[in-house]
């Protein structure tokens, strides 16, 4: 998270003081409040040709891989944001299956909601500037991971594996 030192409005050094019940960055002179929100962030678990697709960002480690996520844009609604998303890195255009959950991660002051999405089997993936890489893992050999979007790939697979046959 972004800790401010100084007002953006006014240039004053902020204090330590309380604002809605926590002691938080905040200016004296104008009153201004470094809340700290976390930002709202998407992610796709996208499946496609019967495979999940996890792809690797620029600059990531060889072997580490990821679901789909971005940035929610002003006056996007997160389904749209999901959707737009998939379609820039991925350059498939997906239908929601269904919201996987909502996850906190601390660790880049982001609140995560997670879809399922399925792209149509025809489209090829077409990887952005952003993915250096990525790779398809059949759905029974995917694993979760203990931080951010994997707390949503280990809620998909639980739920997956409650289902009835031939869901």
């Amino acid at each position: 998270m972004t800790e401010f030192k100084y007002c953006p409005r006014c240039a004053t050094e902020l204090q330590p003081l309380e604002a809605g019940g926590k002691l938080r960055p905040t200016c004296p002179k104008d009153g201004f409040v470094h809340w700290g929100n976390p930002l709202p962030v998407v992610g796709a678990l996208v499946e496609h040709r019967g495979n999940i697709l996890l792809a690797r960002g620029r600059g990531w480690p060889e072997k580490m891989f990821g679901i789909i996520t971005g940035f929610l844009e002003a006056l996007e609604t997160p389904e749209a944001g999901v959707r737009r998303e998939v379609k820039e890195e991925l350059g498939l255009d997906v239908e929601i299956v269904s919201l996987i959950g909502v996850y906190a991660f601390d660790l880049r002051n982001e609140l995560i909601a997670c879809w399922h999405v399925r792209a149509p089997d025809a489209q090829d993936v077409k990887l952005s500037d952003e993915l250096e890489a990525v790779k398809a893992i059949a759905p029974e050999k995917l694993r979760a991971w203990e931080f951010g979007t994997g707390l949503a790939v280990r809620d998909w697979l639980e739920r997956r594996l409650k289902l009835p046959s031939g869901s």
